[in-house]
């Protein structure tokens, strides 16, 4: 048995004790008064309804209480139920092996703690909802939903709290955005020297962030004016250039000194329309200027036209098409007709200036491989020392290998090109391939003429040879030594006339040598002619005046295998004079 328990029974044993104490000194004391036994029965009989009635009562009292436990139990749970379902948490059950009264505490404490839980979730709720209103209203969306008069369960709360944090991090980003976007329309404006001319420029540009709603739809609108204003800031400088270059031709058409040129950009302002306004001011200056100075434009015009023509190798027909050209009556409508030509090829030459250069780089090549080839034809060039003549040839070889490669390139770039642009590339009036033919077709022209003028000064350098006189009395079979040296002073002689008749000059050996020709000093007979005349040099000269030049370094192999090869060739004077 329980402390407690034990304590109440003894509690009850001493009331008990008490009582019968409590009567036993009631009996003493009327035994001394001499009470009979029925006012005894009496009195005991008071003394027994007092203490049934304080019994009854008390008992009453206790059954009282015990049924208000009971009643406040069932609110309590009653209670329980309903806050578990408001906070949407699990409905609490009573442990039966409790007392009623350890039931009612135990439910009385889970109230309390329930009804404070409540009391919390709904501050924070509407602190909560108060912020996140704000922050909808700035971004203008849809506030978190929590149906109203309902307690938030804790899941409700942790959404909330999770999208408050979403609409900062967002209102933050469309803040910088903002902000960024601002600084940037102002730079553009302040730029163009522009003022706002509504709302959404006014709002832009104003200083108070909180004053903007950092929507959707007003990023976009910010977004696409700046857009705007970039396509505006960009006509503006395009109109500004535009404005220079005009400025720029007009002062190189008019020849404006270089420092009245320079005071021009020192004194432009930061805005574009005020930069704009200037420039304009001194075109209209120069236009006046203009008109009084056309012939002079004109010169410088058709200068930059002639250059155009040049860099587009453009042919004399092509030219001839623009005969404005051609016109002397100096008028401001002919003038705009020569500078729409001019940016007419302009626009042409930068449609073209790849495959424009690609053909100024061929032709460099091409000039340096008619060079080669015209060295490979001189009669001079054996007598080179150092390995010139091969660094020549293979100089020559690769030139040659160089543009048939640039020719096979450039025909597949200009094929494309012209797939692309619907029209034919045109180099000095025809196709590239037809004037890389018509080059090379004049070139093998121009060598063959040059064959054949030379084939004909030798012809007739052999029909005007001079012939050499021995002294008198001299034999055929005259002394060797003097034979070879007039043979040698003869060879240079002939060699002075070959030379001087290759470059086109018959009469120049005279005034070379300082002295008329043998033959018009002294007349020898017939034959004392026949006698005196040196074997070596006929046979040497006519063979040499005979043979055809050869034209590059390999025909001088070819023929001087030929002549090692050839067993009749005679090279040595005295068996020539034997025979």
């Amino acid at each position: 048995m329980p402390r407690d328990a034990r304590k109440s029974v003894i509690l009850a044993a001493s009331i008990v004790c008490s009582m019968n104490q409590c009567i036993a000194r009631l009996t003493d004391v009327w035994d001394e008064m001499g009470v009979k036994e029925e006012m005894r029965a009496d009195r005991l009989e008071t003394v027994k309804k007092h203490i049934e009635v304080m019994f009854n009562q008390m008992i009453t009292e206790e059954v009282q209480l015990k049924e208000d436990i009971e009643a406040k139990i069932q609110n309590g749970k009653n209670a329980l139920k309903k806050l578990c379902h408001e906070l949407s948490l699990k409905e609490y059950t009573v442990d039966e092996d409790m007392t009623i009264l350890q039931i009612e505490k135990d439910l009385r404490l889970k109230v309390q703690e329930m009804e404070r839980e409540k009391a919390e979730r709904l501050v924070e709720l509407k602190l909560l909802q108060r912020e996140d209103m704000e922050l909808c209203n700035d971004l203008c969306v849809t506030p978190y939903y929590v149906p109203t008069g309902s307690i938030p369960s804790r899941q409700q709360l942790v959404e909330l709290r999770e999208h408050i944090k979403a609409r900062t991090g967002e209102r933050k980003e469309r803040l910088q955005v903002f902000v960024a976007l601002r600084a940037e329309i102002r730079l553009c404006m302040d730029e163009m020297g522009r003022d706002p001319e509504n709302s959404l420029e006014q709002e832009a540009i104003g200083g108070d962030d909180e004053a903007f709603f950092l929507t959707k739809d007003n990023i976009q609108a910010l977004t696409v004016l700046k857009v705007q204003l970039d396509l505006r800031k960009e006509a503006l400088l395009s109109t500004l250039s535009e404005l220079k270059q005009k400025v720029h031709v007009l002062w190189n058409r008019l020849q404006v000194p270089q420092n009245e040129q320079e005071l021009l950009p020192k004194v432009a302002v930061s805005p574009i329309s005020d930069e704009i306004k200037q420039w304009e001011r001194e075109l209209v200056h120069l236009e006046e200027l203009k008109k009084t100075n056309l012939k002079v434009v004109f010169q410088k015009t058709r200068e930059e036209l002639q250059l155009y023509w040049d860099k587009c190798f453009f042919s004399a027909e092509q030219r001839q098409e623009f005969t404005p050209y051609y016109e002397e009556d100096f008028t401001e409508s002919l003038l705009c007709k020569h500078d729409e030509e001019v940016v007419r090829l302009k626009l042409h030459y930068e449609k073209c200036k790849e495959m424009l250069e690609a053909v100024i780089k061929w032709e460099t090549n091409w000039e340096q491989f008619v060079v080669l080839e015209k060295k490979a034809s001189d009669p001079n060039r054996f007598s080179n020392r150092g390995g010139t003549l091969l660094k020549q040839e293979k100089d020559r070889a690769k030139l040659q290998k160089l543009l048939s490669r640039l020719e096979e390139e450039l025909k597949t770039r200009i094929e494309a090109w012209e797939a692309d642009h619907g029209y034919a590339f045109l180099v000095r009036g025809c196709r590239f391939v037809d004037y890389v033919a018509s080059q090379w077709e004049t070139h093998k022209r121009q060598k063959e003429r040059e064959k054949q003028d030379k084939t004909n000064k030798k012809d007739e350098t052999t029909a005007y040879k001079t012939p050499i006189k021995r002294p008198a009395g001299s034999s055929a079979q005259g002394t060797p030594c003097k034979s070879r040296k007039i043979t040698v002073s003869s060879a240079i002689m002939s060699k002075t006339v070959e030379s001087n008749i290759n470059s086109g000059s018959t009469s120049a050996s005279l005034t070379v040598t300082g002295k008329p020709p043998l033959a018009t000093i002294r007349t020898p007979s017939k034959t004392r002619d026949t006698l005196v005349r040196t074997p070596l040099h006929d046979s040497n000269k006519q063979a040499l005046m005979s043979s055809t030049e050869p034209g590059t370094y390999s025909d001088f192999k070819e023929a001087v295998t030929k002549k090692s090869s050839n067993t009749e060739a005679v090279f040595n004077s005295t068996v020539n004079e034997n025979l």
